[in-house]
Order: structure tokens, then sequence, then C-alpha cells
């Protein structure tokens, strides 16, 4: 039962990582590969300040990890898993997406 709660809770945190499009961005972004801080801001077009506080969200996750590179740091995906999590996720929406089973689903906003 413990390992049990273990993979709810890990499925929580990276649930909650996803919950917010520029956590998602700032994810597909480091899985094509690793950046420095001002190089993804500028990439994705967001302020340095809120940039950093999605990375300390994602660090708080366990998604990403900072790795010093002389007198800067680089951020990465934690393990090389989570990029193929990340696509098989992606795959698996626009197939749900695109498989409507529910016949009523654009009256009742299901499916």
């Amino acid at each position: 039962m413990l390992t049990l709660a273990a993979d709810i809770e890990g499925l929580a945190r990276f649930g909650r990582a996803l919950a917010d499009p520029i956590r998602c961005r700032i994810l597909l972004a480091l899985r094509e590969a690793p950046a420095h801080p001002a190089d993804l801001a500028d990439a994705l077009e967001i302020s340095r300040t809120r940039l950093s506080n999605h990375l300390a969200c994602l660090r708080d996750c366990g998604l990403v990890v900072a790795v010093p590179v002389g007198r800067r740091t680089r951020y990465e995906l934690a393990d090389e898993r989570l990029g193929h999590a990340l696509d098989d996720l992606r795959t698996a929406v626009v197939a749900v997406a695109a498989d409507k089973t529910c016949a009523d689903a654009d009256e009742k906003g299901c499916c």
C-alpha cells in the first residue's frame, strides 16, 4: 500500500506541474535540450522573474534539476524518462481529443 501512496503522490506532483501552461512550455523546451534561465525566458517570451518562480515549482516537484556550469546554472529534466512521458501524454491527449466516444460530448461538455 505504501508504494501505491508514493505513486499517487508522484502523479499528483506531475499533475500540479502540468496544471500551468507556462510550466508545460518549460518542460517541453527542456525536453528538447537543457537551457540556461535567461535563454529559456527569451525563448518563452516571459520575464526572468516569472520563469524563476516556475522553475522553483518544477524543482520542488522533482521534475527539473539545476546544474551548475561555471558561474551560471543550467536547467534540465531530472530524468530522461520524463521527456518520454511528456511525449506519451501529448500523444494520448491528442488521441483522446480526436476520439469523442460520447455522442453528446459537445452538448454536455464532456469527453
